[in-house]
Protein backbone atom coordinates (compact mmCIF):
# COMPACT_ATOMS: atom_id res chain seq x y z
CA UNK A 1 0.00 0.00 0.00
CA UNK A 2 2.61 2.38 0.85
CA UNK A 3 5.76 0.58 -0.73
CA UNK A 4 6.26 4.06 -3.08
CA UNK A 5 7.26 6.13 0.34
CA UNK A 6 10.58 6.60 1.21
CA UNK A 7 9.42 8.07 4.68
CA UNK A 8 6.85 8.09 6.90
CA UNK A 9 4.03 11.25 6.30
CA UNK A 10 4.84 12.88 9.82
CA UNK A 11 8.76 12.75 8.50
CA UNK A 12 8.39 14.79 5.81
CA UNK A 13 6.04 17.13 7.23
CA UNK A 14 8.52 18.33 10.47
CA UNK A 15 11.02 17.92 8.19
CA UNK A 16 9.85 20.71 6.15
CA UNK A 17 8.64 22.60 9.56
CA UNK A 18 12.44 22.24 10.84
CA UNK A 19 13.99 23.81 7.92
CA UNK A 20 11.32 27.22 7.96
CA UNK A 21 12.15 27.28 11.80
CA UNK A 22 15.99 26.72 12.09
CA UNK A 23 16.23 29.49 8.96
CA UNK A 24 14.50 31.83 11.42
CA UNK A 25 16.38 31.17 14.45
CA UNK A 26 13.82 29.71 16.34
CA UNK A 27 13.55 27.03 19.24
CA UNK A 28 10.14 27.45 20.06
CA UNK A 29 7.21 26.41 18.11
CA UNK A 30 3.54 27.05 17.79
CA UNK A 31 1.53 24.13 16.60
CA UNK A 32 -2.77 24.99 15.86
CA UNK A 33 -5.78 23.51 14.69
CA UNK A 34 -9.19 25.16 14.56
CA UNK A 35 -13.03 23.84 14.83
CA UNK A 36 -16.09 25.50 14.84
CA UNK A 37 -18.51 23.97 17.18
CA UNK A 38 -21.80 23.83 15.00
CA UNK A 39 -23.15 20.65 16.37
CA UNK A 40 -22.08 16.87 16.95
CA UNK A 41 -18.12 17.09 17.22
CA UNK A 42 -17.28 14.02 15.51
CA UNK A 43 -13.82 11.51 15.43
CA UNK A 44 -13.38 12.73 12.56
CA UNK A 45 -12.39 15.90 13.98
CA UNK A 46 -9.73 14.47 16.20
CA UNK A 47 -7.88 13.37 12.42
CA UNK A 48 -6.73 16.96 11.15
CA UNK A 49 -7.16 19.60 13.98
CA UNK A 50 -5.88 17.32 16.85
CA UNK A 51 -4.08 14.52 16.25
CA UNK A 52 -1.36 15.55 13.06
CA UNK A 53 -1.13 18.58 15.34
CA UNK A 54 0.14 16.30 18.15
CA UNK A 55 2.16 14.32 16.46
CA UNK A 56 4.46 17.32 14.31
CA UNK A 57 4.66 18.67 18.15
CA UNK A 58 5.64 15.44 19.66
CA UNK A 59 8.83 15.05 17.22
CA UNK A 60 9.55 18.71 17.80
CA UNK A 61 10.05 18.14 21.10
CA UNK A 62 12.22 15.21 20.72
CA UNK A 63 14.78 17.80 18.90
CA UNK A 64 15.03 19.82 21.13
CA UNK A 65 12.04 22.56 20.64
CA UNK A 66 9.40 24.26 23.04
CA UNK A 67 6.23 23.53 21.45
CA UNK A 68 2.96 25.01 22.66
CA UNK A 69 -0.36 23.25 20.53
CA UNK A 70 -3.24 24.57 20.48
CA UNK A 71 -7.15 24.12 19.32
CA UNK A 72 -9.46 27.22 19.23
CA UNK A 73 -12.77 26.97 18.79
CA UNK A 74 -14.53 29.31 16.46
CA UNK A 75 -17.63 30.49 18.72
CA UNK A 76 -18.05 33.53 17.35
CA UNK A 77 -18.89 32.51 14.21
CA UNK A 78 -22.56 32.66 13.24
CA UNK A 79 -25.28 29.76 13.68
CA UNK A 80 -26.72 28.68 10.25
CA UNK A 81 -29.86 26.80 11.67
CA UNK A 82 -29.32 24.37 9.44
CA UNK A 83 -32.20 21.42 9.23
CA UNK A 84 -30.39 19.20 11.70
CA UNK A 85 -29.12 22.02 13.99
CA UNK A 86 -33.10 22.99 14.08
CA UNK A 87 -34.22 19.88 14.55
CA UNK A 88 -32.07 19.60 18.31
CA UNK A 89 -34.80 22.20 19.64
CA UNK A 90 -38.13 21.04 20.37
CA UNK A 91 -41.44 22.79 18.38
CA UNK A 92 -39.27 25.17 15.93
CA UNK A 93 -37.73 26.73 18.43
CA UNK A 94 -34.44 27.14 17.34
CA UNK A 95 -35.01 29.13 14.66
CA UNK A 96 -35.18 32.59 16.58
CA UNK A 97 -31.31 31.52 17.00
CA UNK A 98 -30.22 31.40 13.41
CA UNK A 99 -27.57 34.09 12.69
CA UNK A 100 -26.16 34.19 16.63
CA UNK A 101 -22.93 33.65 17.51
CA UNK A 102 -22.61 30.35 18.44
CA UNK A 103 -21.63 31.03 21.96
CA UNK A 104 -24.68 32.66 22.31
CA UNK A 105 -27.05 29.89 21.41
CA UNK A 106 -28.70 28.58 24.06
CA UNK A 107 -27.98 24.67 25.09
CA UNK A 108 -31.35 22.74 23.16
CA UNK A 109 -31.07 20.25 26.00
CA UNK A 110 -31.21 22.85 28.98
CA UNK A 111 -28.26 20.93 30.68
CA UNK A 112 -25.27 23.21 29.71
CA UNK A 113 -24.66 26.83 29.82
CA UNK A 114 -25.15 27.21 25.66
CA UNK A 115 -24.76 25.05 22.78
CA UNK A 116 -21.37 25.20 22.46
CA UNK A 117 -20.52 23.57 25.64
CA UNK A 118 -23.17 21.17 25.42
CA UNK A 119 -22.12 19.85 22.13
CA UNK A 120 -17.88 20.26 22.90
CA UNK A 121 -18.87 18.27 26.17
CA UNK A 122 -18.21 14.62 24.45
CA UNK A 123 -15.33 15.87 22.83
CA UNK A 124 -13.62 18.21 24.97
CA UNK A 125 -14.07 16.14 27.73
CA UNK A 126 -12.09 12.93 25.79
CA UNK A 127 -8.82 15.10 24.61
CA UNK A 128 -7.21 13.45 26.86
CA UNK A 129 -7.77 10.01 26.34
CA UNK A 130 -6.92 10.38 22.45
CA UNK A 131 -3.87 12.95 23.34
CA UNK A 132 -0.84 12.98 25.22
CA UNK A 133 -3.20 15.97 26.58
CA UNK A 134 -1.12 18.91 25.98
CA UNK A 135 -3.35 20.85 24.15
CA UNK A 136 -4.93 24.31 25.21
CA UNK A 137 -7.87 24.79 24.19
CA UNK A 138 -9.09 28.37 23.40
CA UNK A 139 -12.28 30.22 22.06
CA UNK A 140 -12.42 33.27 19.55
CA UNK A 141 -14.94 34.67 21.86
CA UNK A 142 -11.69 34.70 24.52
CA UNK A 143 -9.38 35.82 21.50
CA UNK A 144 -11.31 39.03 20.35
CA UNK A 145 -11.24 40.67 24.33
CA UNK A 146 -7.04 39.94 24.28
CA UNK A 147 -5.15 38.82 21.70
CA UNK A 148 -7.40 39.46 18.19
CA UNK A 149 -7.67 43.08 19.70
CA UNK A 150 -5.05 44.54 18.08
CA UNK A 151 -5.77 42.64 14.80
CA UNK A 152 -8.93 43.87 14.79
CA UNK A 153 -7.58 47.78 14.81
CA UNK A 154 -4.87 46.94 12.34
CA UNK A 155 -7.62 45.26 10.05
CA UNK A 156 -9.56 48.36 10.14
CA UNK A 157 -6.92 50.43 9.68
CA UNK A 158 -6.12 48.11 6.55
CA UNK A 159 -9.56 47.62 4.94
CA UNK A 160 -8.58 49.07 1.51
CA UNK A 161 -5.97 46.59 1.04
CA UNK A 162 -7.95 43.85 2.53
CA UNK A 163 -10.57 44.45 0.54
CA UNK A 164 -8.77 44.86 -2.52
CA UNK A 165 -7.06 41.42 -1.52
CA UNK A 166 -10.34 39.62 -0.87
CA UNK A 167 -12.10 41.09 -4.28
CA UNK A 168 -9.63 38.94 -6.15
CA UNK A 169 -11.66 36.28 -5.11
CA UNK A 170 -15.38 37.38 -4.76
CA UNK A 171 -15.73 37.61 -8.71
CA UNK A 172 -19.18 39.40 -9.20
CA UNK A 173 -19.73 40.31 -5.37
CA UNK A 174 -17.15 42.68 -4.51
CA UNK A 175 -16.76 44.78 -1.06
CA UNK A 176 -17.87 48.12 -1.80
CA UNK A 177 -15.75 51.51 -1.16
CA UNK A 178 -17.08 52.01 2.29
CA UNK A 179 -17.01 48.52 3.38
CA UNK A 180 -15.38 48.00 7.17
CA UNK A 181 -14.33 44.02 7.80
CA UNK A 182 -16.04 44.20 11.38
CA UNK A 183 -19.06 42.11 11.42
CA UNK A 184 -20.90 43.55 15.20
CA UNK A 185 -23.52 41.62 17.50
CA UNK A 186 -26.69 43.00 17.02
CA UNK A 187 -28.10 44.40 20.15
CA UNK A 188 -32.07 44.30 18.73
CA UNK A 189 -32.19 40.85 16.88
CA UNK A 190 -28.61 38.93 18.40
CA UNK A 191 -27.39 37.80 15.14
CA UNK A 192 -24.06 38.56 13.56
CA UNK A 193 -24.64 37.70 10.38
CA UNK A 194 -27.29 40.28 9.24
CA UNK A 195 -24.71 43.92 10.99
CA UNK A 196 -23.14 46.53 9.23
CA UNK A 197 -20.34 48.68 10.25
CA UNK A 198 -20.81 51.97 9.78
CA UNK A 199 -17.96 53.90 11.15
CA UNK A 200 -15.37 53.33 13.86
CA UNK A 201 -14.58 55.53 16.91
CA UNK A 202 -11.49 54.47 18.45
CA UNK A 203 -12.84 50.84 19.75
CA UNK A 204 -16.42 51.92 19.40
CA UNK A 205 -18.19 50.46 16.25
CA UNK A 206 -21.24 52.25 15.35
CA UNK A 207 -23.52 49.61 13.23
CA UNK A 208 -26.71 48.73 11.56
CA UNK A 209 -28.90 45.61 11.43
CA UNK A 210 -29.93 44.37 7.82
CA UNK A 211 -32.42 42.22 9.64
CA UNK A 212 -34.01 44.00 12.16
CA UNK A 213 -33.11 47.47 11.18
CA UNK A 214 -31.23 48.16 14.66
CA UNK A 215 -28.59 51.10 14.76
CA UNK A 216 -26.63 51.29 17.76
CA UNK A 217 -23.00 51.16 18.95
CA UNK A 218 -20.51 48.40 20.64
CA UNK A 219 -17.34 47.50 20.71
CA UNK A 220 -14.35 45.89 19.18
CA UNK A 221 -14.56 42.79 21.67
CA UNK A 222 -18.69 42.06 20.71
CA UNK A 223 -18.72 40.89 17.08
CA UNK A 224 -15.88 39.20 14.91
CA UNK A 225 -13.71 40.05 11.88
CA UNK A 226 -14.63 38.33 8.34
CA UNK A 227 -13.70 34.54 8.38
CA UNK A 228 -10.76 34.90 6.18
CA UNK A 229 -9.44 38.05 8.30
CA UNK A 230 -10.15 36.38 11.33
CA UNK A 231 -8.02 32.91 9.88
CA UNK A 232 -5.36 34.98 8.80
CA UNK A 233 -5.35 37.20 12.03
CA UNK A 234 -5.28 34.44 14.35
CA UNK A 235 -2.03 33.28 12.53
CA UNK A 236 -0.36 36.36 13.53
CA UNK A 237 -2.19 37.19 16.87
CA UNK A 238 -0.97 33.31 18.13
CA UNK A 239 2.62 33.16 16.55
CA UNK A 240 1.40 30.06 14.70
CA UNK A 241 4.14 27.85 12.74
CA UNK A 242 2.42 25.13 11.71
CA UNK A 243 -1.80 24.42 11.18
CA UNK A 244 -3.43 21.68 8.97
CA UNK A 245 -6.18 22.40 6.88
CA UNK A 246 -9.38 20.48 5.24
CA UNK A 247 -9.24 20.00 1.65
CA UNK A 248 -12.29 22.50 1.14
CA UNK A 249 -9.74 25.05 2.35
CA UNK A 250 -6.53 23.78 -0.03
CA UNK A 251 -8.52 24.60 -3.79
CA UNK A 252 -6.33 26.95 -6.31
CA UNK A 253 -7.40 30.34 -5.96
CA UNK A 254 -9.30 28.85 -2.33
CA UNK A 255 -9.86 30.81 1.14
CA UNK A 256 -6.15 29.57 2.51
CA UNK A 257 -4.67 30.81 -0.85
CA UNK A 258 -6.23 34.25 -0.07
CA UNK A 259 -5.40 34.15 3.78
CA UNK A 260 -1.65 33.43 2.57
CA UNK A 261 -2.23 36.48 0.90
CA UNK A 262 -3.51 38.80 3.47
CA UNK A 263 -0.63 36.95 6.37
CA UNK A 264 1.77 38.50 3.83
CA UNK A 265 0.69 41.63 2.92
CA UNK A 266 -1.95 42.82 5.73
CA UNK A 267 -0.90 41.66 8.69
CA UNK A 268 3.07 40.77 7.50
CA UNK A 269 3.19 37.46 8.93
CA UNK A 270 4.70 34.41 7.13
CA UNK A 271 1.64 31.91 7.11
CA UNK A 272 2.24 29.01 9.26
CA UNK A 273 3.52 25.39 7.51
CA UNK A 274 0.88 23.32 7.08
CA UNK A 275 -0.58 20.05 5.70
CA UNK A 276 -4.06 19.21 4.04
CA UNK A 277 -6.54 16.26 5.23
CA UNK A 278 -9.02 14.52 4.02
CA UNK A 279 -12.67 14.61 5.39
CA UNK A 280 -13.45 10.83 7.62
CA UNK A 281 -16.32 9.40 6.39
CA UNK A 282 -18.99 7.45 8.52
CA UNK A 283 -21.07 4.27 7.38
CA UNK A 284 -23.94 2.74 8.31
CA UNK A 285 -26.31 -0.10 7.50
CA UNK A 286 -28.38 3.16 5.78
CA UNK A 287 -24.86 4.26 3.84
CA UNK A 288 -21.85 6.20 4.09
CA UNK A 289 -21.61 9.80 4.32
CA UNK A 290 -18.60 12.29 5.08
CA UNK A 291 -18.98 12.83 8.52
CA UNK A 292 -20.27 16.30 9.32
CA UNK A 293 -20.78 18.77 12.87
CA UNK A 294 -23.66 20.82 11.69
CA UNK A 295 -25.22 18.10 9.87
CA UNK A 296 -25.01 15.00 12.75
CA UNK A 297 -23.17 12.35 11.18
CA UNK A 298 -20.47 10.31 12.71
CA UNK A 299 -20.27 9.30 16.25
CA UNK A 300 -17.98 11.31 18.93
CA UNK A 301 -14.92 10.55 20.55
CA UNK A 302 -17.21 9.54 23.80
CA UNK A 303 -19.09 6.96 21.75
CA UNK A 304 -15.61 5.48 20.17
CA UNK A 305 -14.33 5.50 23.95
CA UNK A 306 -17.35 2.99 25.11
CA UNK A 307 -15.90 0.73 22.62
CA UNK A 308 -12.65 0.85 21.15
CA UNK A 309 -9.42 1.79 22.44
CA UNK A 310 -8.14 5.21 21.43
CA UNK A 311 -4.66 4.03 20.59
CA UNK A 312 -6.50 1.91 17.83
CA UNK A 313 -8.22 4.98 16.22
CA UNK A 314 -4.47 7.26 16.85
CA UNK A 315 -3.37 4.56 14.32
CA UNK A 316 -5.56 4.41 11.96
CA UNK A 317 -5.13 8.07 11.93
CA UNK A 318 -1.00 7.99 11.87
CA UNK A 319 -1.11 4.97 9.42
CA UNK A 320 -3.02 6.68 6.73
CA UNK A 321 -1.52 10.13 4.85
CA UNK A 322 -3.80 12.63 5.89
CA UNK A 323 -4.29 13.10 2.11
CA UNK A 324 -6.20 9.86 1.68
CA UNK A 325 -10.18 9.17 3.13
CA UNK A 326 -10.98 6.80 5.66
CA UNK A 327 -14.09 5.27 5.97
CA UNK A 328 -14.88 4.67 9.81
CA UNK A 329 -17.85 1.56 10.25
CA UNK A 330 -18.37 0.88 14.02
CA UNK A 331 -18.94 -2.69 12.96
CA UNK A 332 -15.47 -3.15 11.87
CA UNK A 333 -14.07 -2.45 15.17
CA UNK A 334 -12.90 -5.89 15.80
CA UNK A 335 -10.60 -5.42 12.25
CA UNK A 336 -9.11 -2.06 13.34
CA UNK A 337 -8.15 -3.94 16.50
CA UNK A 338 -6.19 -6.86 14.43
CA UNK A 339 -4.39 -3.97 12.42
CA UNK A 340 -3.47 -2.37 15.54
CA UNK A 341 -2.38 -5.80 16.77
CA UNK A 342 -0.39 -6.91 13.38
CA UNK A 343 1.89 -3.15 13.81
CA UNK A 344 2.45 -3.98 17.31
CA UNK A 345 3.88 -7.39 16.66
CA UNK A 346 6.31 -6.07 13.66
CA UNK A 347 7.54 -3.55 16.28
CA UNK A 348 8.33 -5.94 18.73
CA UNK A 349 9.70 -8.13 16.12
CA UNK A 350 11.95 -5.30 15.27
CA UNK A 351 13.12 -4.35 18.73
CA UNK A 352 13.52 -8.05 20.03
CA UNK A 353 15.75 -8.60 16.08
CA UNK A 354 13.45 -10.74 14.97
CA UNK A 355 12.87 -9.08 11.80
CA UNK A 356 16.17 -9.00 9.85
CA UNK A 357 14.70 -6.52 6.67
CA UNK A 358 11.26 -5.16 7.08
CA UNK A 359 9.89 -4.00 3.83
CA UNK A 360 9.02 -0.45 3.68
CA UNK A 361 4.73 -0.63 3.86
CA UNK A 362 5.75 -2.91 7.39
CA UNK A 363 8.11 -0.01 8.79
CA UNK A 364 5.46 2.40 7.83
CA UNK A 365 3.18 0.64 10.07
CA UNK A 366 5.86 0.18 12.56
CA UNK A 367 6.37 4.26 12.90
CA UNK A 368 2.42 4.79 12.55
CA UNK A 369 2.49 2.39 15.87
CA UNK A 370 5.14 4.07 17.34
CA UNK A 371 3.37 7.38 17.01
CA UNK A 372 -0.26 6.16 18.08
CA UNK A 373 1.21 4.61 21.23
CA UNK A 374 1.65 7.70 24.66
CA UNK A 375 4.76 7.85 25.42
CA UNK A 376 7.19 4.96 24.86
CA UNK A 377 6.31 1.98 23.94
CA UNK A 378 5.95 -1.13 26.79
CA UNK A 379 9.13 -3.19 26.99
CA UNK A 380 7.58 -6.56 27.04
CA UNK A 381 5.46 -7.24 23.73
CA UNK A 382 1.93 -6.97 25.65
CA UNK A 383 -0.71 -9.86 24.82
CA UNK A 384 -3.36 -9.75 22.21
CA UNK A 385 -6.78 -11.24 23.06
CA UNK A 386 -8.52 -11.01 19.57
CA UNK A 387 -11.32 -8.43 19.92
CA UNK A 388 -13.74 -10.66 18.16
CA UNK A 389 -12.70 -13.79 20.56
CA UNK A 390 -13.31 -11.30 23.45
CA UNK A 391 -17.03 -10.22 22.26
CA UNK A 392 -17.92 -14.07 21.93
CA UNK A 393 -16.51 -14.75 25.45
CA UNK A 394 -17.79 -11.95 26.78
CA UNK A 395 -21.60 -13.12 26.27
CA UNK A 396 -21.33 -16.18 27.73
CA UNK A 397 -20.24 -14.74 31.17
CA UNK A 398 -22.70 -12.68 33.84
CA UNK A 399 -22.44 -8.92 33.52
CA UNK A 400 -19.96 -8.70 36.66
CA UNK A 401 -17.80 -10.90 36.28
CA UNK A 402 -14.50 -10.61 37.82
CA UNK A 403 -11.38 -9.85 35.72
CA UNK A 404 -9.40 -12.75 37.52
CA UNK A 405 -12.41 -15.18 36.14
CA UNK A 406 -12.01 -13.84 32.59
CA UNK A 407 -8.12 -14.29 32.72
CA UNK A 408 -8.58 -17.79 34.06
CA UNK A 409 -10.70 -18.40 31.08
CA UNK A 410 -7.79 -16.73 28.95
CA UNK A 411 -5.33 -19.01 30.28
CA UNK A 412 -7.25 -21.91 30.47
CA UNK A 413 -8.19 -21.27 26.37
CA UNK A 414 -4.19 -21.00 26.01
CA UNK A 415 -5.20 -17.64 24.77
CA UNK A 416 -2.76 -15.75 27.13
CA UNK A 417 0.19 -17.07 29.16
CA UNK A 418 0.70 -17.54 32.91
CA UNK A 419 2.37 -14.59 33.15
CA UNK A 420 1.05 -11.08 32.58
CA UNK A 421 1.39 -7.98 32.98
CA UNK A 422 -0.10 -4.98 35.05
CA UNK A 423 -0.35 -3.32 31.68
CA UNK A 424 -1.78 -7.03 29.96
CA UNK A 425 -4.78 -7.16 33.24
CA UNK A 426 -5.69 -3.53 31.85
CA UNK A 427 -5.66 -4.43 28.27
CA UNK A 428 -7.86 -7.15 29.24
CA UNK A 429 -10.21 -5.18 31.66
CA UNK A 430 -10.96 -2.50 28.57
CA UNK A 431 -11.39 -5.06 26.53
CA UNK A 432 -14.15 -7.05 28.08
CA UNK A 433 -16.16 -3.56 28.79
CA UNK A 434 -15.79 -2.32 25.70
CA UNK A 435 -16.42 -5.41 23.40
CA UNK A 436 -19.66 -6.00 25.63
CA UNK A 437 -20.53 -2.38 24.84
CA UNK A 438 -19.79 -3.06 20.93
CA UNK A 439 -22.07 -6.02 20.96
CA UNK A 440 -25.12 -4.49 22.39
CA UNK A 441 -24.64 -1.53 19.85
CA UNK A 442 -22.61 -2.45 17.12
CA UNK A 443 -21.76 -5.98 16.35
CA UNK A 444 -23.62 -7.68 13.48
CA UNK A 445 -26.04 -10.32 14.14
CA UNK A 446 -23.53 -12.55 13.14
CA UNK A 447 -21.69 -12.29 16.25
CA UNK A 448 -24.57 -12.14 19.35
CA UNK A 449 -25.68 -15.35 21.08
CA UNK A 450 -27.09 -16.56 23.97
CA UNK A 451 -25.77 -19.99 25.71
CA UNK A 452 -27.98 -22.62 26.10
CA UNK A 453 -27.78 -22.58 30.00
CA UNK A 454 -28.77 -26.65 30.09
CA UNK A 455 -29.79 -28.93 27.41
CA UNK A 456 -33.22 -30.19 27.46
CA UNK A 457 -33.94 -33.41 27.09
CA UNK A 458 -36.36 -33.48 23.84
CA UNK A 459 -33.32 -31.46 21.91
CA UNK A 460 -30.72 -34.54 22.86
CA UNK A 461 -33.32 -36.89 21.87
CA UNK A 462 -33.95 -35.24 18.63
CA UNK A 463 -30.53 -35.38 17.44
CA UNK A 464 -29.54 -37.17 14.01
CA UNK A 465 -25.68 -36.24 14.96
CA UNK A 466 -25.91 -37.06 18.49
CA UNK A 467 -22.79 -39.59 18.11
CA UNK A 468 -21.01 -37.24 15.71
CA UNK A 469 -21.20 -33.83 17.78
CA UNK A 470 -19.91 -36.73 20.86
CA UNK A 471 -16.82 -37.88 18.70
CA UNK A 472 -16.12 -34.29 17.89
CA UNK A 473 -16.56 -33.24 21.50
CA UNK A 474 -13.81 -35.95 22.69
CA UNK A 475 -11.44 -35.18 19.84
CA UNK A 476 -11.25 -31.56 21.12
CA UNK A 477 -10.71 -32.64 24.51
CA UNK A 478 -7.90 -34.12 23.52
CA UNK A 479 -6.54 -30.81 21.66
CA UNK A 480 -3.54 -29.09 23.67
CA UNK A 481 -3.25 -26.04 21.50
CA UNK A 482 -6.92 -24.66 22.01
CA UNK A 483 -6.59 -22.09 19.11
CA UNK A 484 -9.34 -21.47 16.28
CA UNK A 485 -7.21 -22.77 13.64
CA UNK A 486 -6.07 -25.91 15.14
CA UNK A 487 -10.51 -26.04 16.34
CA UNK A 488 -11.10 -25.65 12.76
CA UNK A 489 -8.82 -28.50 11.54
CA UNK A 490 -10.65 -31.01 13.74
CA UNK A 491 -13.97 -29.78 12.95
CA UNK A 492 -12.93 -30.05 8.92
CA UNK A 493 -11.92 -33.61 9.91
CA UNK A 494 -14.66 -34.66 11.62
CA UNK A 495 -17.29 -33.94 9.24
CA UNK A 496 -15.04 -34.68 5.65
CA UNK A 497 -17.58 -38.09 5.20
CA UNK A 498 -20.61 -36.09 5.25
CA UNK A 499 -21.71 -34.68 2.12
CA UNK A 500 -22.90 -30.70 1.92
CA UNK A 501 -26.19 -31.02 2.67
CA UNK A 502 -25.73 -33.57 5.82
CA UNK A 503 -22.97 -31.37 7.11
CA UNK A 504 -25.29 -28.19 7.19
CA UNK A 505 -27.72 -30.03 8.98
CA UNK A 506 -24.55 -31.52 11.59
CA UNK A 507 -23.81 -27.80 12.06
CA UNK A 508 -27.59 -26.93 13.02
CA UNK A 509 -27.54 -29.46 15.55
CA UNK A 510 -24.25 -28.43 16.76
CA UNK A 511 -25.64 -24.96 17.58
CA UNK A 512 -28.93 -26.02 18.73
CA UNK A 513 -27.21 -27.63 21.86
CA UNK A 514 -24.50 -24.93 22.15
CA UNK A 515 -26.89 -21.76 21.57
CA UNK A 516 -30.31 -22.92 21.88
CA UNK A 517 -31.01 -21.71 17.59
CA UNK A 518 -30.32 -23.42 14.51
CA UNK A 519 -27.20 -21.31 13.48
CA UNK A 520 -24.59 -18.72 15.57
CA UNK A 521 -21.31 -16.93 15.28
CA UNK A 522 -18.66 -19.09 13.14
CA UNK A 523 -17.90 -22.55 14.87
CA UNK A 524 -14.55 -22.72 15.91
CA UNK A 525 -14.12 -19.15 17.22
CA UNK A 526 -17.25 -19.89 18.90
CA UNK A 527 -15.71 -22.92 20.66
CA UNK A 528 -12.44 -21.17 21.15
CA UNK A 529 -14.19 -18.60 22.99
CA UNK A 530 -16.35 -20.79 24.79
CA UNK A 531 -13.52 -22.73 26.63
CA UNK A 532 -12.50 -26.52 26.54
CA UNK A 533 -14.31 -27.30 29.80
CA UNK A 534 -18.00 -25.68 28.33
CA UNK A 535 -17.52 -27.33 24.89
CA UNK A 536 -16.40 -31.06 26.20
CA UNK A 537 -19.29 -31.31 28.63
CA UNK A 538 -22.00 -30.09 26.43
CA UNK A 539 -20.61 -32.02 23.75
CA UNK A 540 -19.57 -34.81 25.70
CA UNK A 541 -20.80 -35.40 28.88
CA UNK A 542 -24.20 -34.04 28.02
CA UNK A 543 -24.78 -35.65 24.82
CA UNK A 544 -23.72 -39.57 26.16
Amino acid sequence: MHSHLQAHWIDGTVKRLLERLTSKGKKRAVVNGGLSVSGLQHIGRLRGEVLVGEAVRRELERQGFEVEQYIVLYTQDAWKGKRRQLEAFEGGRGKEFVGWPLIRVPDPKGCHSDWVDHYWEDFGNFLSEFSDGKIKVVTTTELYKTLLREVVRESIEKRSVIREVLNRYRGRNPYPPDWIPFEPVCKGCGRIDTTKTLRVKGELVEYECKKCGYMGTTTIENGKLNWRIEWAGVWKAMSIDFEPYGKDHAAPRGSRESCVVLSKTVFEYEPPEGIVYEWVAYRTQHGTSDMSSSDFIGITPREWYEVADPEVLRFLYYSVHPKKKIVIDMELIPSYYEEFYRAESLYYDKVEGKADKLNEESLWKVRSYELSVYGRPQKQRPVQVPYTTMALIVQSLPERVSLDHVISRLRSSGLISEHITEYDRKRIESLVSRSRAWVRKYAPAGIKYSILKTLPEDVKRNLKYRQALISLGKRLAELSDWRQDKIKEIMIEETKELDSSSRREFYREFYRVIVGAESGPRAAPLVEALGKDFIVKRLVRDLE
